[in-house]
């Protein structure tokens, strides 16, 4: 990736990012329902037209600069719910960095793991289907339960 892809990215993904984990504590009252956030002063419709436009935007710089990646958008915010629960001034942040951190881990694997490169979106499907299966498979059993 070239120094001008990089600077059009992070013109895109930064202010994105920012005004996301700004309206987390919004977020946390959507938890709840529409109406009780509402209630609370959030604005329920134009939260979720933001949250809808904010992640196609960001699906979109993305993905034009990576390809598809697979897992990592669906996987790494899942498994964090798990271990850090759904306060979204945590999970925003934590999500952004460790779905980072994942996709390099996957991209060191793509380069180095045989003498040839492999797609990184091979990788991240191999370790993010079983993950993703294994999520499914036990949120199904804690609704059974």
């Amino acid at each position: 990736m070239d120094g001008s892809t990089l600077a059009w990215l992070a013109a895109v993904i930064l202010p994105v990012t920012g005004a996301l984990c700004l309206m987390a504590r919004q977020w946390n009252l959507m938890t709840v329902g529409e109406e009780w956030a509402a209630a609370r002063g959030a604005s329920p419709q134009k939260l979720l037209l933001t949250g809808y436009l904010a992640g196609s935007v960001l699906t979109a710089a993305v993905t034009a600069v990576t390809g598809p990646i697979g897992f990592v958008g669906l996987v790494v915010p899942h498994a964090l719910r798990l271990k850090l629960g759904s306060d979204h001034r945590l999970l925003m942040p934590a999500s952004f960095l460790m779905g980072a951190a994942f996709l390099t881990i996957c991209d060191t694997v793509a380069r180095s793991l045989l003498s040839m490169e492999i797609p990184v979106s091979v990788v991240t499907a191999l370790v993010g289907g079983p993950i993703f299966i294994a999520l499914l498979r036990s949120k199904r059993r804690s609704l059974w339960l």
